[in-house]
């Protein structure tokens, strides 16, 4: 594992935003937040091996197991205050080792089955959708948008499982109405907008995607087709393990091969190599950008790289939303945690962090 050429400061680089260690009124939030969550999490694994008879009895064992790690954490707040940071992403990704440890792999595989060829099956609709507006601006807003709406399908955050639980009929077009409307809790589209006015095309851009379905088919693959047409190399980075709903880098890759028949622009990407697909070496939602692959890092760097996109709370909220990097930067992804809004100084559930960072 290899840290990001892109980091401005790799020494100082801290990708994580709370430190619960340091922060009592989150740690008073977050620490119940999860083991409430877990239950949740408990029940998703025992009903993803309903044929195993011993399902259930591990799904109690990794909640058990959970809960416990959970209270260490807390138990030792006063001990390593100020000596090691405890973000949320480290609790995230704890529930992923333990899941992995009592045979969990991957529950959330057949939602992201059934959402991923729901999505297929919208997304020439979506392109059509874009293709129609005829104004610059306004077409880059709705890809914006769309990546955002796009974030609200996300089985890790509560408010939106129990939409989704309630509404199977849920789409991009009901989440559009459900982000927050301009201006955004944190908006710069303004300045992307002129931006992508102003300067010529990028060379490259690394795009850090979130979850499975929705996201990545319908939010993303418009952004990223609208990239393509100015003439830049996109290279998708999706995580090497399962996590949540999150689309992983093998999935990603046969999502494309199944997507951009749909498409001329993203067909001729796909297949001269000006569009690629990387494992980005995460096991859970978020996003470290010291434990990438070296094979991604050596991407980033012989393309000359000069965009860089983090989508989702996970990799752009609870991680890197302060961080600071040696090029372009877009973070985009939608507050679906009311406490966390209020954190970041907003009053809206579903608030949006449209965060753009000149390099």
């Amino acid at each position: 594992m290899h840290s990001c050429t892109l980091l401005q400061d790799v020494s100082n680089y801290q990708p994580d935003t709370l430190d619960l260690n340091t922060d009592a009124k989150a740690a008073a939030y977050w620490f119940p937040c999860f083991r409430e969550l877990v239950n949740k999490f408990a029940k998703q694994a025992a009903n993803s091996q309903l044929d195993d008879p011993s399902a259930e009895q591990r799904a109690a064992q990794f909640q058990a197991a959970y809960l416990h790690q959970l209270e260490e954490h807390q138990s030792n707040i006063a001990n390593n205050r100020g000596k090691v940071v405890l973000g949320t992403s480290e609790l995230l990704k704890l529930n992923e080792t333990m899941l992995r440890r009592y045979g969990f792999t991957d529950p959330w595989l057949r939602q992201k089955q059934q959402e991923n060829a729901a999505a297929k099956a919208r997304l020439k609709q979506r392109l059509q959708e874009i293709d129609d507006i005829a104004n610059e601006d306004a077409r880059w807003t709705e890809l914006v948008r769309g990546v955002l709406a796009g974030n609200m399908f996300d089985w890790g955050a509560q408010a939106i499982a129990s939409i989704l639980e309630q509404d199977s009929n849920f789409g991009l077009h009901a989440a559009l109405e459900r982000i927050e409307q301009r201006p955004w809790l944190l908006d710069n589209l303004d300045a992307w907008l002129q931006r992508l006015h102003l300067s010529p095309a990028h060379k490259c851009a690394v795009i850090f995607v979130d979850n499975s379905g929705v996201d990545v088919v319908l939010g993303v693959l418009p952004f990223v087709r609208e990239l393509l047409r100015r003439g830049t190399k996109v290279l998708l980075c999706a995580n090497s393990e399962p996590s949540l709903n999150d689309v992983t880098s093998r999935e990603l890759s046969a999502l494309l091969d199944d997507c951009a028949c749909q498409c001329d622009v993203l067909n001729s990407a796909w297949r001269s190599g000006r569009l690629l697909v990387y494992a980005n070496g995460q096991s859970g939602p978020c996003l470290d950008m010291r434990t990438l692959p070296r094979e991604l890092c050596d991407a980033i760097a012989a393309n000359e790289t000069d965009l860089l996109v983090i989508e989702g709370m996970g990799r752009a909220l609870h991680t890197n939303l302060n961080a600071q990097f040696a090029c372009e930067t877009l973070k985009l992804a939608v507050v679906k945690n009311r406490w966390l809004a209020k954190y970041l100084g907003g009053d809206k559930m579903f608030a949006v962090i449209c965060k753009y960072e000149h390099s």
